[in-house]
Parts: structure tokens; sequence; C-alpha cells
């Protein structure tokens, strides 16, 4: 299966970064490795009655650490860059994909554990307890996904971590009782819940940097999964026989202490969780504060969905009808156009594709407006009095995909193409339209980014006077 994603990688992945000729510093290299597997064998070795030697190997692991990161800040060429630490929003991001990561690490290595030594289920029985929900994952993914575009993460991502609190707080509960169909249930919507935290934390930590940060960006992320995912199981796992162990040895009863042991990581995944919450609404900040200094300083990032968007937007209000939509259609050349209602709040979006579908259905006789120009004027008069006393709002798509004006342009590509759509609106930080972003925009700013690359190569060299 790896062989065969490489090779599917290999023919339909391409290079969109700038090739250099990168050099692999071999200290840094020798740092990081003692430094990551000092740490996580400390934490392995913590539970396992040796102490000494795990704190001994901690201390030793973060002196590499510290020793590491000295020395890429003074390197010609870092083993990884450092820049993107310096991006608070970034930082939050890495951490909170960190959080949900070791909460799903944490339960999928302590729940089998615990069903198959205090229930007596089979190996087979206490992986299939988990499958629901970490299958139905694969779903939720997508529409967690979805979700960050329309409405970034200010809400969603906090959410994620409460469901994941509270619900881990009912399985550890329900390991208690005998009823397993219970306990199973309380933890898919946990699991599920994690689709809201994982995938954009870290769109959200990559899209705070810029084009040069990125690539370093991903490096870290990628190293952070391997870290979160060493130190969910290793710390769920340990605490989990420390505990039941402590339990067993002053006298208590087997189902008790091993209880007890297994309650002891959920309280742990239940504080993690309420960290992320916490940490949700500090990223959120420190994104709002990022826009609000550009805004200040009069700066717009290049690679921002701002500096590509059109501002002098015509929109439709929700009191029109779709025969005044399509008039401001005509006036304007444009195919479509968002609704406002008396606020000026964003309440949907019609395009010409709305209202060509709306009359197939009802005036089948035509499927496409330009039919009327060839002699159907009987329909064409109907069609219109029928538009004509329809509101935009029974066509206009209500469930709008916005974007934010401080997303990067490649959050802009991956909204539009998820969605299959010609343009999406642009709104500001109090959740007010400020612009909309076409793929038109966005292919002009590619085809003029090529021609401008082109024309950098071709260009002669300067000849030196003599």
């Amino acid at each position: 299966m790896t062989l065969l994603v490489l090779i599917a990688g290999a023919i339909a992945l391409r290079t969109v970064a700038d090739l250099g000729r990168p050099v692999l510093d071999i200290p840094s290299f020798l740092l990081v490795t003692v430094g990551l597997v000092g740490i996580l064998y400390g934490i392995s070795a913590a539970f396992g009655g040796a102490p000494v030697y795990a704190a001994l190997s901690a201390v030793i692991g973060l002196a590499a650490l510290w020793v590491f990161v000295v020395r890429q800040r003074r390197i010609a060429h870092p083993l990884i860059d450092m820049r993107p630490f310096s991006n608070r929003a970034f930082v939050l991001g890495v951490s909170m994909t960190m959080l949900g990561l070791v909460f799903v690490f944490a339960m999928n290595v302590v729940i089998p554990l615990f069903l198959q030594a205090a229930q007596g289920i089979s190996p087979l029985g206490a992986s299939l307890t988990l499958a629901p929900g970490i299958l139905l994952t694969v779903v939720a993914g997508p529409v967690a996904g979805r979700l960050f575009d329309r409405h970034g993460g200010r809400w969603s991502i906090p959410l994620g971590f409460l469901v994941m609190a509270v619900f881990v707080t009912g399985v550890g509960i329900a390991a208690g009782y005998s009823s397993i169909l219970l306990f199973g249930l309380l933890y898919i919507p946990a699991v599920l819940a994690t689709a809201l935290v994982i995938g954009p934390s870290q769109t959200f930590a990559l899209s705070s940097l810029d084009r040069d940060s990125a690539p370093h960006g991903v490096t870290v992320v990628s190293t952070s999964f391997q870290i979160a995912g060493c130190v969910g199981t290793s710390l769920a796992a340990g605490i989990y026989g420390a505990v039941s162990g402590a339990n067993l040895d002053a006298g208590g009863d087997e189902f008790e202490s091993l209880l007890t042991g297994f309650r002891s990581p959920v309280g742990v995944v239940v504080i993690v969780s309420l960290l992320g919450i916490a940490l949700a609404f500090a990223a959120n900040r420190a994104a709002r504060t990022a826009r609000q200094s550009a805004a200040e300083t009069g700066s717009r990032p290049v690679d921002s969905v701002e500096s590509i968007m059109k501002a002098d937007v015509y929109a439709l209000s929700s009191t029109d009808t779709v025969l005044d939509a399509l008039t401001t259609f005509g006036v304007r050349g444009i195919s479509g156009a968002p609704v406002l209602d008396a606020d000026g709040a964003l309440v949907g979006f019609l395009s010409d594709g709305d209202v060509m579908r709306y009359l197939s259905a009802a005036h089948p006789s035509s499927t496409s407006i330009y039919s009327y120009a060839i002699g159907a004027d009987d329909d064409l008069v109907d069609a219109m009095a029928d538009l004509a006393d329809l509101n935009v709002m029974r066509l206009a798509t209500r469930e709008v995909v916005t974007i934010d004006a401080g997303a990067s342009i490649a959050d802009a590509v991956a909204a539009l193409s998820d969605a299959h759509l010609k343009k999406v609106p642009v709104v500001g930080d109090s959740g007010a339209m400020v612009g909309i972003v076409s793929r038109s925009a966005i292919n002009r700013l590619a085809i003029t980014s090529y021609l401008d690359s082109r024309a950098e190569v071709t260009q002669p060299a300067a000849v030196p006077a003599h």
C-alpha cells in the first residue's frame, strides 16, 4: 500500500516550491535525534519503575533540543528553519493539533487495554468497540473541512474540544457499568469531534505562514504528529498501568483498581481538551490581532485573499425578485451576487446557475434562457412573469461558503474547488462581507506570476560598461 501511495504521488503531484540544494547538518540531526528520543523515553520510563533514569533521559533530551534550537538560529543551512515559531498563530495551531492527536492516541490505546483486562473482552471485540467512531471520522473529516472553509475555526475548533471533553467524561462514567454498547456509543461523538480539531487546527497553523515559511511549517507539523502520537500513547498507557498497579498492590478489588486506572488517563485527556478550548480562543485572538495590525499599517500580504479580492461588490437585496437579480446580472456583466438583508448581513448567494436550474424544472420546454432567443416568445413571457413574482431567497443558496480576508490564496483555491464554486464572498473580522474572490482572479494571478517568472528567466543579463 505504501508503495502504491508513493507511485501515485510521483505521478499525480507536482512541485510547487522552488527547489534548492539542501545541506544536511549532521550535528543538528544528531541533536534532534537525542532530544526527541530522550524526552519520549523519559515519558515511557517514568511509569516503569525507573524514575531516576526517566528524569535523566528527559533532562538530556530537553538539553539537546535547546542546543538544537540555538544551533538552527546560527547556521547557514538549518535542519529546521525556526521562523515559523516566531508566528504566534502558527504555534497555537500546532499546539491544538498536538492536543487533538494526544487525545486520539491516548484513548485508542487505553480503551482496548481496559476492556480486555476489566471486562474480559477479546482483543478483536475491544477493537470493534472503537471501530464505528474511527470509521465515521473518515466521513466527518471532509464535513469539518467544509465548515472550516465557510466559517473558519472561530467556533468549530473550541466546539470540537468541548464535545471531546464532555463525551469522554461520559465514557469514563460508563466504564463502571457492564454495558459495552453504551460505552461504545459514547465514544463515537468523542472521536468524531477530533475531526473538528485536528485538520482545521493544522490548516489554521499553516495558513498563518507566508510562502517562504510554509514548507518549514509543514515539516514542523509533520514532526508534531509523531511526537504527539508517542506522548499520547506512552502517557495514557503509563498512567493506566501505574494507577491500576498501585491500587492492586494496596489490596484493592481488581475491577475497581482497573476502573480507577482507566479513569485516570480519561481525566488527563479531559484536561487536555479543556486546555484546547483555551488555546482555540487564544489562536482566534492572535489571528484577529495580526489582521488588525496589517490593516492599521496599510499592508496587504501578497499571498492573502484580501490582495486579490474585488472590493466593489454588486449585492442583491433579500427583498429583490429573481427578475431584478437577472437584470442586475445583465447590466453589470456578472454571473452571481451575494444577497444581503436590511442590516447588510450576508444571508444568501444567487447565481445564474440557480436560476437556470429553476427554469429547467418550472418551464421544461427550455433548459437555458438562451433558447428564448430562437422564437420561444410564449415561454419567455411566462418565465419572466414567474421570475418577477419570485423572491431571490427562494432560489438563493442560504448556506453560503465564505472565506476570511486574511486567509491565504491556497485556502481560497481549496474553498472554490471543494465546493465547485466560481466565486466566494470574503468576510472581515466582524463577519461582514468586504469583498468577493473568484476563480478568474486566481487564474489571472497564476498567469501573471508565471509570465513574470518567465520574463525574469529570459531577460538578458546586463552587460557591464567599459
